[in-house]
C-alpha cells in the first residue's frame, strides 16, 4: 500500500502509483480497470487527489510546455509557475493566480481555481480554450470552447457569485470546456490544455495597505471595487497580521496597472508598503503566500486536520457574511483571502478534540449561512472527499441526482475519483 495526503493532510491509500509520460500509457494504465484516482502536485485541501483505495495516477511526468502566440499547450503535470514563467518570457500573460504557484494546471482545471487575480480576470475556466480528455472506457476526445455537449443536460441552480466551485455546472446547451473544468477527476482525465494568453501588461504597482480598524478597511473595499485598473484586492484580518508579525488591525493588498486614483482616506498610507519594481511586487506575493505557510504549519503541530472555509457570498453580501463570521465562530481563527470577490478564508486552530468537533460543525453552519445569503460553499478549491457533504448544503436531491446521471454517463462503474463529490 502506498500512504498519499494532500495539503490538508488529509490520508488515503493507494494499491498502485503510476506515473504515465504520455497518453497511450495513460491509456494502458486506465484499461487496468478497477478504481482510480488522479494526481497533480497534491497542493489542494479537500482531498480531491486523495486516494481511497485502487490505483493512483500521477500526471507530473505529463508536463510538456509550449508557448505560442496568444496560448500556451500544456500537459496537465505542468506548474502554474511554469506556465506563468514561459509565457512572461514572451512577452504575455497568464491571468489565473492561485495562491499555490506550484499547483498543476491539471488540478487548477480539475476545480476550477482562481485566486487573487480573479477579480478582475476570472477563473481557470476564463482561460481554457481546448482540451484533450482521456474517458474511462478508453477514447480520447478533443473538445474546444463553444463546442456545445452532445446530450441534454438540465439546469441547476447557480449561486450569485463571481467564482464557483461546487459540483458540476449544469445548463441546457452547455459547452465541454464548461462541463470538464471544476469536475474533479470525476468525469475523464485531462491529457492536455490549450489556454489562453493575453498580453503582458504595462507598468504594475502593488502595495499592501494597512487600516486601523476592520471596518475602514471594508469602507475602502467598497471605494475602491469599482476601479478599473485594479487587479487584486485581497485581505488580512488583524489575527492574520499577528501571524506575520505585522501589528495592525487590518490590510488590504491591491495591484493596479498604469495610474490609479485610489482614495486613501481612512488608511495608515504613511506606514503601508509599495512596490513598483517587479522583485519588490514579488516580496509583496511572498509576503500573501506566507501566510497559509504559517496557517499550515501551526495546524499540523496541533495533529487536527486542516478545517477551513471556501464560501464565496454576492458581492453586495460581503460584508453580512463578515459580520456572520464575528458573531458565530467562538474558537481561535482568522479571516483572510479575496475579498474583491466577497470570497474570504477562515481557517480555524483547534486546540482540543471538543474544539475540533466544534469547527467541524462551524464549518456546516457557515456553509448554510453562506448559500442563505446567494453564496457557494465551493469557490475555488472544490468539494474533494473531506467537503462533499456540502453538495447536499448547495443543492437539491434532484439537482445533485441530475450531477450523478451526468457522471454515470461517462464512468458507468464509478471509477474515476471515488468519494470525491458523490457517494458512489
Amino acid at each position: 500500500m502506498i500512504e498519499i495526503s494532500d495539503a490538508s493532510t488529509f490520508r488515503g491509500c493507494a494499491d498502485q502509483l503510476f506515473t504515465p509520460r504520455d497518453e497511450e500509457e495513460l491509456l494502458r494504465v486506465l484499461s487496468r480497470g478497477g478504481p482510480v484516482t488522479i494526481l497533480g502536485a497534491l497542493t489542494g485541501v479537500t482531498g480531491g487527489a486523495v486516494p481511497l483505495s485502487g490505483s493512483a495516477i500521477s500526471m507530473t511526468r505529463m508536463n510538456r510546455i509550449e508557448i505560442q502566440p496568444g496560448r500556451a499547450i500544456v500537459g496537465p503535470g505542468a506548474l502554474l509557475r511554469d506556465v506563468q514563467d514561459a509565457a512572461a518570457r514572451s512577452s504575455q500573460f497568464y491571468a489565473p493566480d492561485p495562491t499555490e504557484n506550484t499547483s498543476s494546471i491539471g488540478g487548477n482545471i480539475a476545480c476550477n481555481a482562481s485566486g487573487s487575480r480573479s477579480y478582475r480576470f476570472g477563473a481557470t475556466r476564463d482561460h481554457v480554450a481546448a482540451l484533450r480528455v482521456a474517458l474511462p472506457d478508453g477514447r480520447l476526445i478533443e473538445v474546444r470552447r463553444g463546442q456545445p455537449v452532445d446530450f441534454g443536460v438540465p439546469a441547476i441552480r447557480l449561486p450569485r457569485t463571481t467564482k464557483f466551485s461546487a459540483g458540476y455546472r449544469l445548463s441546457p446547451g452547455m459547452d465541454w470546456i464548461d462541463l470538464f473544468t471544476g469536475s474533479e477527476g470525476t468525469l475523464g482525465v485531462i491529457t492536455q490544455a490549450e489556454l489562453r494568453l493575453l498580453p503582458a501588461p504595462g507598468e504594475l504597482t502593488g502595495g499592501v495597505i494597512f487600516f486601523p480598524s476592520e471596518g475602514a478597511a471594508l469602507d475602502a473595499v467598497e471605494r475602491w471595487r469599482g476601479a478599473p485598473e485594479l487587479r487584486m484586492i485581497e485581505y488580512f484580518d488583524a489575527a492574520s497580521l499577528r501571524m506575520m508579525d505585522v501589528n495592525h488591525k487590518a490590510a488590504l493588498m491591491i495591484e493596479f496597472e498604469g495610474d490609479c486614483n485610489l482614495d486613501f482616506s481612512g488608511a495608515l498610507e504613511a506606514e503601508s508598503w509599495f512596490a513598483i519594481s517587479a522583485a519588490d511586487r514579488e516580496r509583496l506575493r511572498q509576503f500573501r503566500h506566507t501566510l497559509p505557510e504559517r496557517v499550515n504549519a501551526r495546524i499540523r503541530r496541533t495533529g487536527f486536520l486542516k478545517l477551513s472555509t471556501d464560501y464565496a457570498v454576492p458581492i453586495e453580501k460581503n460584508r453580512e457574511m463578515i459580520a456572520i463570521y464575528r458573531k458565530m465562530i467562538d474558537l481561535d481563527y482568522v479571516l483572510f483571502g479575496h475579498i474583491g470577490d466577497a470570497h474570504l478564508h477562515i481557517n480555524t486552530f483547534s486546540s482540543s478534540a471538543a474544539e475540533f468537533e466544534r469547527a467541524k460543525a462551524l464549518m456546516t453552519e457557515l456553509a448554510r449561512a453562506a448559500v442563505d445569503l446567494g453564496g457557494t460553499v465551493g469557490a475555488e478549491h472544490g468539494l474533494g472527499k473531506r467537503k462533499a457533504g456540502l453538495l447536499a448544503v448547495q443543492y437539491s436531491e434532484d439537482e445533485i441526482a441530475a450531477m450523478r446521471a451526468v457522471k454515470r454517463r461517462f464512468d458507468p462503474e464509478w471509477r474515476l475519483g471515488v468519494g470525491t463529490l458523490f457517494d458512489p
